[in-house]
């Protein structure tokens, strides 16, 4: 089903092909990534810009960086290259528009690792690719796989918007939760998605367990649990640590955001496995967002998954292999769970949700 995807032109080649002048809509760390694939690729940027309100006469990589106006004056007709991520609405329609009055391209480029999702990565990985396809449980979720294919190829922010949908969906079709809910949070970050939780439980649960790496996002973890009301309490249980598959100390990039990820430099951080941390203590819902370390989390908690089948919220975006490899990796410790993907709006491709349900639907 997906080899026909092969013939697609991908947004690269169409860079690559262009005659008008390419300019990159934003700057920063997405920018960096971008400019690096281009550079490789031989494809020059001539100009950046940024919306009216980020613009304060600053520059990026030695040129100022622009209003659309000023581009359009410039230029007349170009190729716009989104280069940020995005999930405000207003913002989100704004990219929408310009992509209906020019050729625009949101490339997908890896939150983590080196792999590229281009046309020769999906052929290499395209029986695996197919093997995840079929695991998938419904007719949503198989669409939504293919249609993100399509768009990582192609960087076509149509294919992007039809996979998306809202977060009250995913958990009140899928990720039904109840009063006594155990749950495991991996990726805590300053502890919004357990807020989350107990709204959607209507704060009642059994146990409690959250990991994060970073300290100030663990000290805000800290004092969200206290102000919700459920720290210290001997249900929950709190660790400044990375999930992993065992006891390790890991190299994390120097900054305190959400994308708090391995890196070659940086500071140490002390991780472990949450089968180390809980034991034979039951988990009912297990979500994770680690920034890339999700195949090495999900092994450390091969045993939680094992004996307790808990309902699976897994990020499967950060790698361009996460869309398969995830899948796969879930169905090899534990086959039987139904298997779902559901990714909430963002621009690009980034909040792509693996989600899993055990037993016959």
């Amino acid at each position: 089903m997906l080899k026909p995807l092969l013939a697609l032109p991908t947004c690269w080649e169409r860079l690559q092909q262009t005659k008008k002048p390419i300019v990159l809509y934003g700057m920063g760390n997405g920018a960096d990534r971008i400019l690096h694939q281009l550079d490789r690729l031989g494809v020059a940027v001539q100009d950046f810009f940024a919306s009216d309100t980020f613009v304060r006469g600053h520059s990026f990589h030695g040129k100022r960086v622009k209003r659309l106006a000023e581009i359009q004056d410039l230029y007349g007709d170009f190729v716009i290259v989104t280069a940020f991520a995005v999930q405000d609405a207003p913002t989100m329609a704004a990219i929408l528009e310009l992509a209906r009055q020019y050729e625009l391209y949101a490339p997908d480029v890896p939150v983590a690792g080196e792999n590229l999702f281009d046309r020769a990565f999906l052929r290499d990985n395209l029986p695996e690719a197919e093997k995840a396809l079929s695991l998938l449980a419904d007719r949503r979720s198989r669409q939504i796989y293919q249609d993100l294919i399509a768009y990582k190829l192609t960087g076509q922010v149509d294919d992007l918007v039809r996979t998306a949908s809202p977060r009250d969906e995913a958990f009140s079709s899928l990720v039904q939760l109840g009063p006594e809910e155990s749950y495991a949070d991996l990726g805590a970050y300053s502890g919004d998605t357990i807020q989350e939780f107990l709204q959607r439980t209507g704060g009642q649960f059994s146990r409690i367990f959250a990991m994060e790496p970073d300290p100030k996002n663990y000290r805000k973890l800290c004092r969200r649990a206290e102000m919700l009301g459920i720290f210290p309490d001997s249900r929950v249980r709190l660790w400044n640590l990375a999930a992993w598959d065992d006891r390790a100390c890991l190299t994390f990039a120097p900054k305190a955001g959400r994308s708090s990820a391995v890196a070659d430099a940086g500071r140490k951080v002390l991780a472990n496995s949450l089968d180390n941390l809980i034991g034979q203590d039951p988990v009912t819902f297990l979500k994770m967002d680690v920034e890339g370390s999700e195949s090495q989390a999900i092994l450390g908690a091969a045993n939680a998954i094992r004996r307790h089948r808990p309902k699976l919220m897994i990020s499967a975006y950060h790698r361009s292999e996460d869309l398969f490899a995830l899948p796969l990796q879930i169905q090899r410790i534990q086959p039987g769970y139904r298997l779902y993907l559901r990714r909430f709006p963002y621009i690009p491709a980034w909040e792509i949700n693996l989600i899993g349900i055990w037993g016959e639907g």
